[in-house]
């Protein structure tokens, strides 16, 4: 019979151990990386998005298309959006498209795939063996009332008003963030909200 040391047999049970039982960190998702181009927005990295979901892209594109409530398309391993979007619109989609498609509810990890059993769309995980029906949900998860006095957003400045103030949307705010030039992405903080407007100021880090 032949013998190991302590060493030797660790390292072998280490080796046949599933590559998913040795990642014991939370999935982290690519940020998007996001650029203005005239009036379109382009997604240089929606490529390695969808490998890190193990998603095919044209999956991705057509929910960000119908949550952003825009047109696009894909050009090889990136995506063209025909309207400006900020980084923190698209990367909030992504998060619900992989809480919703990707992520196993028992486990939390990535290591799932989609199959369909009659008309109901099945996440089966790879890792724990579970499977749950994928809910989709009708409308944009985030709600509007997450707009508050006092919070930070990153936004896409898209025009200038009369005065010469930055004008930024998100969902259904107008934005108003003097010393702002359009085409630029900033932080700002909300200083008062009134009905659909907001008043802001820029913040730095």
């Amino acid at each position: 019979m032949t013998e190991y040391d302590y060493e030797t047999l660790l390292k072998k049970a280490k080796s046949n151990l599933p590559e998913y039982v040795s990642d014991g960190e939370r999935f982290q998702m690519p940020e998007p990386d996001l650029f203005i181009e005239g009036k379109s927005t382009v997604f240089r990295n929606i490529g390695e998005v969808a490998d890190a979901f193990r998603r095919e892209p044209e999956a991705i594109l057509a929910y960000l298309l119908r949550e952003l409530g825009t047109a696009g398309s894909l050009d090889g391993r990136r995506a063209v959006f025909k309207s400006r979007l900020g980084a923190e619109q698209v990367k909030r989609r992504l998060k619900a498209y992989l809480n919703t498609f990707v992520i196993c509810s028992e486990c939390g990890k990535p290591d799932s795939r989609l199959v369909k059993d009659g008309r109901v769309l099945i996440l089966e995980c790879e890792a724990c063996g579970a499977h749950r029906p994928v809910k989709v949900p009708r409308v944009v998860t985030e709600t509007v009332a997450a707009l508050a006095i006092g919070s930070t957003y990153e936004v896409l400045i898209q025009d200038l008003g009369r005065k010469g103030d930055g004008i930024a949307k998100l969902d259904k705010y107008i934005i108003f963030v003097p010393g702002t030039t359009k085409g630029t992405v900033v932080k700002v903080k909300i200083d008062n909200i009134s009905g659909t407007a907001a008043f802001a100021h820029v913040v730095t880090e």
